[in-house]
């Protein structure tokens, strides 16, 4: 059964996983890796929709199922990027999955980012880890209808140089008119050409206006935090600073209880948070 679809992008009612074919896997790095997928059913291809910033729960008969956020581009919805870390019993099986070989797909799940309400204003992304991968789809959506907004800003930060993904992808952002990528390692190698360091110390050389200005989060959460106390310093409001968060997802609609926080189930009401209504969570113990 299809699950039933809110307005918010939410998805109300758990569905039955629907099959996917792998289309291409591309080799990021030693243990990431980019599954493309495609439903294999011409009607579910063309109803599935989804919003940058939602996530799919793909599943692995006898094996599990995991979250893995959309990379890929809301204007092409017939093939679903997901770019995932093989660390886990599922991820794992899904690091050997090639061309051709069929899974389960349920979703899009959650709330994604506030893009629409974010026209018209400069935006900040601000990334670490692998975290760019859940926000690249918006600034994907960004840069394909550059006019509707102001200057753009790409903060990636990465612990290990070798850690970073797509570096031809945030070369192709940096050529753009009024777009600033700047990116940093916490441990460089010899040939790291760019900030070392925390990615947050970028936030105060890179031009916007505080006033005007949307910020996307996305990474671990004590980086997330620090980045948005100092986009509050810089002026940006609270209300204009939406986070990412990932907290063991499970079920994928709030039933499992695992992803609880304060009053929220993460993986129903965000992955994608407001600061100004979970700034009183974040850092507290036990949340």
């Amino acid at each position: 059964m299809q699950a039933a679809r809110r307005g918010d992008g939410h998805v109300s009612a758990a569905a039955e996983p629907r099959q996917a074919e792998v289309i291409e896997r591309v080799h990021e790095t030693r243990d990431l890796f980019t599954l493309r997928l495609r439903l294999t059913e011409p009607a579910a291809r063309a109803a599935y929709r989804f919003a940058p910033g939602q996530f799919n729960m793909l599943y692995l008969p006898g094996i599990g199922g995991v979250p893995i956020s959309i990379a890929s581009d809301p204007d092409d919805p017939t093939t679903l990027d997901h770019t995932i870390r093989a660390v886990g019993r599922v991820t794992r099986v899904l690091a050997g999955l090639g061309h051709g070989d069929r899974l389960g797909l349920r979703g899009p799940y959650g709330r994604g980012w506030p893009l629409a309400a974010a026209e018209g204003h400069d935006l900040v992304v601000l990334t670490g880890g692998l975290g760019c991968a859940p926000v690249v789809a918006a600034i994907d959506y960004a840069v394909a209808r550059r006019e509707r907004f102001g200057r753009l800003a790409i903060l990636q930060g990465v612990k290990h140089a070798a850690d970073l993904l797509w570096r031809p992808r945030y070369d192709a952002w940096a050529a753009l008119p009024d777009t600033e990528v700047r990116l940093a390692a916490d441990e460089p190698d010899r040939h790291w050409p760019d900030h070392v360091g925390l990615v947050t110390d970028l936030l105060g050389e890179v031009r916007f206006d505080p006033g005007a200005t949307f910020a996307l989060l996305c990474g671990p959460e004590p980086m997330m935090l620090a980045g948005a106390r100092r986009l509050i310093a810089l002026g940006v409001p609270d209300t204009h600073i939406w986070l990412s968060l990932e907290r063991g997802f499970q079920c994928g609609v709030g039933h499992c209880g695992h992803c609880q926080l304060g009053p929220w189930f993460v993986c129903r009401d965000g992955p994608v948070f407001r600061f100004a209504d979970i700034r009183w969570l974040l850092g507290t113990p036990g949340f």
